[in-house]
């Protein structure tokens, strides 16, 4: 062997001024959404676990590292070869891309862009440089949309995992946090470079560290454990074949579906506790499962029912064998339309991993195949709209923050009648915050493309099936067709045609961005389209056969179309032609795909009877800037002389029931409180609706998700001493919690104000009667 080197390197030490290649043989970037969220969630959650909002940028060389693996280099013909670890380094490259993107405009960012590239001659070579996938690479850095029509493997699959960085990057984790970690990830990551002098010793080390014995995959380590415990030798022959017919089965659909089902069914049944969002906390049932549930499996052997021989037969036989042939069938259903369980595909779409754990939790083994039909077709529907509300909001569906919120509803399934069920979820959504009118103006931007395609498949779908006309969701999704939907602009890229109706040119790329001018259109069409007048567009979207959708901006639509003229009438959306598209129409359109939103996500499809023609409940939908008719704010109907005559009401009441708020004076914010015990002790008034809460808030965020947590973990007790039902919001994106309970009325009817305050103050007397020693209790003990 000649000269061998190895040594650790952090992420900038890597890259900086680097430039690696691979060799032609080598395969394709091959990694999968799985890897790419596993990875995001590791370095965020590590980050995470020592980030906090009072600490200064300095800080950040005190927190823990994290060690990403190992990469092997071999040097020949003066260049650097990758032999082992390109999948990693490519992934890393698409990380920095993103946040370079994410870093703008905020003070303090970091200079990523030595890390991706370095420019020679006026010309950029990227750090790993790799000829046919510098155009993708070139047009991600951009800013831009790949055009994937003929691509190789590699190019669309690095399209494709660039994008999943956006869909799993975390809330927590911008604006003026970004630079914190961005820091952390160049100095504090680190990996081992080991640089070899010939291809022979290259591969050798290869194959060294990857090829010396075939360990035991965690479900082998639990059947192993399983058949240790079963004393009837025709009980162990009859479970082994068993566990074997069902792992194959799932190592069909790819290597480690085994081991995810293992942590969705005993994530789904068994998990209890997670571990709270905070340094130094230990691993609860949650992540103990997904890391080592052979070892959990063992340890809470009692808690599982496994006493006897007979009950690791049971185990397999009755509990493995029914979760994994409805496990089996789930997945089936992300890949491919089910009747009656779409909203799995929608999810999956989603790229949305965490619904296989809720899905599984409703069922119990007792259950009919009616029944698992009708629980699975609950939930899975419940997560459509639940997810549809959040996106629809700008709220991030990545897998770190969403998921406390679904292993808290994951435990609130168990044990429930369809019926039961059926209720609850349906109370669920109904204490859900976001709907589909309190975000207005939805739009489009760099990090949302695949969650609007998703929102614009669903309307396009459901608009042409409501009409009797062929649609297909696959189709409008599939990026491995010849001729891909995409989302189609209706206005031109050209600012000079609206110059008149926009002062900047940012404030028409904002507008132009917004849902209710967008369209799927297929490519050839929409390259086609690009610069063409309205009127032009208009013509071909009739001519080209395109979905109703898209012909309902001309008239001809209106002229010989039945189930058309048929859904408007049943319906009452607000469709109509146009012989022009200026702002005002685009504003109508946005609030037409709010309403057939309310249609396609109707709650009422959690009814057991699965909702039927059900028209939904349609929100109000409050933008007055849209309309561009925004008063001043002393005319608003909820300025802010209405809120304080508001308080004047509620306050009087309030000091003569308790002492908590005797020192608070009327404002003219939607909120006024009172600070007792470290924590807000507060009253909200929107204008409907009025709030009692407390609002756990203090400058530390951990302690705040603890206190939570431990008030939680006596949600009954507390609800039943309140006498009603709690609204309990975590918040996992945001530094605080909530607790609180909501009675009808707000500012907006002055009428009934004295009526709405005296049951406010009530709320509130019972909220501190049943949490303000608890709170009291934690305070100083947290942290």
């Amino acid at each position: 062997m000649k000269r061998i080197e190895g040594r650790a390197r952090t992420v900038r030490e890597l890259l900086d001024g680097a430039r690696y290649t691979i060799d032609f043989y080598q395969r394709e970037y091959a990694w999968q959404e799985r890897q790419v969220r596993e990875l995001i969630d590791d370095l965020t959650g590590k980050f995470l676990d020592f980030y906090q909002p009072e600490h200064p940028r300095t800080a950040v060389e005190t927190y823990g590292h994290y060690f990403l693996g190992s990469i092997v280099i071999s040097h020949k013909r003066g260049q650097r070869f990758i032999v082992d670890g390109q999948q990693r380094l490519t992934t890393l490259s698409l990380l920095l891309i993103f946040l370079n993107h994410q870093q703008r405009g905020i003070e303090g960012a970091v200079d990523v862009t030595n890390l991706i590239y370095s420019e020679r001659y006026g010309r950029k070579n990227f750090n790993l440089a790799v000829p046919e996938r510098e155009g993708v690479m070139q047009t991600l850095l951009d800013g831009e949309v790949p055009n994937l029509h003929g691509a190789g493997e590699s190019v669309v699959t690095i399209a494709r995992r660039y994008e999943n960085i956006g869909d799993h990057f975390p809330e927590e984790i911008s604006a003026e946090v970004l630079p914190y970690f961005v820091d952390w990830l160049l100095e504090n990551v680190h990996l081992v470079e080991i640089e070899a002098y010939s291809d022979e010793d290259a591969y050798t080390i290869f194959e060294t560290m990857n090829d010396r014995g075939l360990s035991l995959s965690l479900a082998e380590m639990l059947k192993g454990y399983v058949l240790a415990n079963i004393t009837d030798e025709e009980d162990q022959r009859a479970v082994n074949t068993t566990w074997k017919v069902h792992m194959q089965a799932f190592k069909e659909f790819g290597d480690d579906e085994d081991i995810d089902f293992f942590k969705n069914w005993l994530r789904a049944r068994y998990a209890e506790t997670i571990r709270p969002g905070k340094k130094g906390a230990e691993n609860k049932d949650y992540e103990r499962i997904g890391s080592e549930f052979h070892r959990w499996v063992r340890d809470q052997r009692e808690r599982i029912g496994l006493k006897s021989s007979e009950s690791y037969v049971r185990f397999v036989q009755r509990d493995l064998n029914f979760y994994g042939k409805y496990a089996l069938a789930i997945r089936r259903a992300s890949t491919q339309i089910t009747e009656g369980w779409e909203s799995i595909f929608y999810n999956e779409d989603r790229g949305f991993t965490l619904q296989h754990q809720a899905l599984l939790a409703a069922l119990h083994p007792s259950d009919s195949d009616e029944v698992v039909r009708q629980k699975v077709r609950l939930v899975a529907d419940f997560l459509d709209i639940w997810l549809a509300r959040r996106v629809w909001n700008f709220r991030t569906i990545a897998y770190s923050s969403v998921k406390y919120t679904l292993f808290m509803l994951t435990r609130e399934l168990r044990h429930r009648n369809v019926q039961e069920l059926s209720d609850f979820l349906r109370e669920q959504l109904d204490a859900q915050p976001e709907t589909f009118v309190t975000q207005p103006r939805l739009r489009l931007h760099n990090q949302n493309y695949r969650q609007i395609r998703h929102i614009l498949a669903r309307l396009t779908h459901w608009v042409d099936a409501q009409c009797g006309l062929t649609s297909h969701f696959e189709d409008l999704v599939s990026q491995g067709r010849a001729r891909p939907f995409e989302i189609e602009h209706i206005w031109a890229d050209d600012y000079d045609r609206f110059a008149d109706d926009f002062a900047h040119p940012s404030e028409f790329e904002t507008e132009r961005n917004r849902l209710g001018g967008l369209l799927l259109l297929q490519r050839g069409l929409n390259q086609s389209l690009g610069d063409a007048t309205f009127e032009a567009k208009r013509d071909a979207y009739v001519t080209q056969g395109e979905s109703m959708l898209a012909r309902s901006l001309h008239p001809a639509a209106y002229a010989k179309s039945p189930g058309f003229r048929a859904l408007r009438e049943r319906t009452g959306l607000a469709f109509k032609p146009y012989e022009s598209f200026g702002p005002e129409a685009q504003a109508e359109r946005q609030e037409l795909y709010i309403r057939i939103a309310e249609w396609v996500w109707n709650p009422s499809r959690l009814e057991v009877d699965g909702g039927g023609e059900r028209a939904p409940v349609h929100g109000e939908i409050v933008d007055l800037e849209a309309k561009g008719r925004a008063p001043d704010a002393g005319s608003r109907p909820d300025s802010p002389n209405v809120r304080y005559k508001f308080w004047e009401v509620l306050l009087p009441v309030a000091k003569a029931r308790h002492d908590l708020h005797q020192n608070i004076s009327p404002g003219q914010n939607h909120w006024l409180g009172a600070r007792r015990h470290g924590q807000w002790w507060n009253y909200v008034v929107l204008t409907d609706e009025t709030r009692a809460e407390l609002y756990i808030d203090s400058l530390d965020a951990a302690d705040n998700k603890a206190v939570f947590d431990a008030l939680y973990a006596e949600r009954d007790a507390i609800e039943a001493a309140f006498g009603d039902s709690l609204l309990w919001q975590r918040l996992d994106d945001k530094r605080a919690s909530r607790i609180s309970y909501t009675v009808p009325g707000g500012w907006a009817d002055e009428a009934r104000w004295g009526e709405v305050a005296g049951r406010a103050v009530g709320a509130m007397e019972r909220l501190y009667g049943v949490l303000g020693e608890r709170v009291g209790e934690l305070e100083g003990v947290v942290g």
